[in-house]
């Protein structure tokens, strides 16, 4: 019976961990949230995920392979979280983007992202908070 169990406990922790990007939203409010990468070859953005107060969302279900994502966030009234490094979003409720550039142009409203350094860990948890 101990061995059972022991390899029982042996085979659970030897079960690949659940990797990829979560954002959790500690707000009192709805969070709309889009993501920004590069792929290896292009630029590119992706959105909407919709994050209830006190929740989590898995971006990305894979483990990371880049050091540097970007996030851009809104709760639809005083809070955004934005930054400098422009990327591409749509009004549709979901939006996958190619590029970064001519935005408008292409009939896509220009925000600027913020950027987490994931430090190349493969599983990593974020924070949008008040």
């Amino acid at each position: 019976m101990r061995c059972l169990v022991a390899l029982t406990i042996l085979a659970a922790s030897a079960a690949p961990a659940h990797a990829g990007f979560v954002l959790c939203n500690k707000t009192e409010r709805v969070a709309k949230v889009a993501l920004g990468r590069f792929d290896g070859s292009d630029w590119g953005s992706e959105g909407w995920w919709i994050i209830a107060p006190g929740k989590c969302a898995r971006l990305i279900q894979t483990p990371l392979d880049a050091r540097y994502y970007y996030l851009y966030a809104s709760d639809g009234g005083a809070g955004t979280w934005d930054g400098t490094f422009g990327f591409c979003v749509a009004d549709t409720q979901k939006f996958a983007i190619a590029g970064r550039e001519d935005c408008g142009g292409r009939g896509y409203a220009r925000r600027g992202f913020y950027e987490v350094d994931t430090g190349h860990d493969t599983d990593v948890t974020k924070y949008i908070a008040d």
